[in-house]
Formats: C-alpha cells, sequence, structure tokens
C-alpha cells in the first residue's frame, strides 16, 4: 500500500498541472467540448490503469498526451473531422485567459485560420509546441516520432505558416 502513495500523488500531480493543457489539445483536435473531456479523462483512467498495474513512465506528461492522442487518432478512424474554424463558431477562446482584450481574439481568429490550412502533421506539431507547450522531446514521444522529425515538422510547419501568412497579405 505504502508503494501506491508514490504513484497515486504522481499521478494527482499530473492530472493537476496538466489537466487543462490535455483537454485544451483534445479539443483543438476534435472541436467538441464533451468529446474533449471524455478524451482527457479516458487518457487519464488508461493511464491508471497502466502505472497501477506497476508499470514504469519515464515522462507521465507525454504519455498522457500519447494516450489522448491515440483515442483521437481511433476516434478519427470511425469519423469525419470537424473544421478549426467552427470552435469560434461555439465561442471557445484559444486563449487560457478569459480577460483577453479583443485584439487577440480577433489575433487568435486569425491564427486559427492560417493553423486551418495547414497539414494535419504540421498542425498537430504547432499545437503541442505552442498552444500546450511541449518540447519536442516530448512531442516526439505523443506522436511516437524521432526529435529529428519533429525538428523538421516544426520547421516545415513554420515554412507553411510563412507562406500563408505572406500570402494573405499580398
Amino acid at each position: 500500500m505504502a508503494e501506491t502513495q508514490p504513484i497515486e500523488a504522481q499521478f494527482t500531480r499530473a492530472y493537476d498541472e496538466y489537466a487543462d493543457a490535455i483537454f485544451r489539445y483534445c479539443y483543438y483536435r476534435v472541436f467538441d467540448r464533451e468529446k474533449a473531456k471524455d478524451f482527457m479523462q479516458e487518457a487519464y483512467c488508461r493511464t491508471w490503469k497502466y502505472i497501477s498495474q506497476g508499470k514504469k513512465v519515464d515522462n507521465i506528461r507525454a504519455f498522457i498526451y500519447r494516450t489522448a492522442n491515440n483515442l483521437i487518432i481511433d476516434e478519427a478512424r470511425k469519423k469525419k473531422h470537424i473544421s478549426l474554424n467552427q470552435i469560434m463558431e461555439k465561442g471557445f477562446s484559444p486563449s487560457v485567459d478569459n480577460r483577453v482584450a479583443t485584439e487577440n481574439y480577433f489575433a487568435g481568429k486569425e491564427l486559427l485560420k492560417v493553423i486551418d490550412r495547414l497539414d494535419e502533421k504540421y498542425r498537430d506539431v504547432i499545437l503541442l509546441k505552442y498552444i500546450d507547450d511541449l518540447s519536442t522531446k516530448e512531442i516526439s514521444l505523443v506522436l511516437n516520432e524521432t526529435e529529428n522529425n519533429i525538428y523538421v515538422r516544426l520547421s516545415r510547419a513554420a515554412a507553411q505558416v510563412k507562406k500563408i501568412v505572406n500570402h494573405q497579405a499580398s
């Protein structure tokens, strides 16, 4: 029993620290609040089941993201995704701070339009890196890719964003 307390403490701390970010990640992937909540909760349930069986997790944050990502991929195989633009129609602001100024709201709306135009593999790394603030190593664990592949994707994503923004400006 004493052995489970450190596991419980680790799990509780992971929930407290990452639940909101995991929810946001899920939401940006499925654009449905209830489904995002379900994916987040299921990711934590599966993580708890895994670690309570005595299995070792080196990076619990990356493990939870990967679990959530796998759940979303499984769902995507069953169903079509909703457009990123629809999140704004549902009133969800991309900002964590509810006191965001009006100009930031519109800048976020424009940013979502740019992100929506990215290929999915680039959109995923951009969301994980800049929305959820994951390290390149954590992203590589989440997406089951090498760190080098993630660096390349981030670089290509940045190039695509620049190209889109420059095209919109002209």
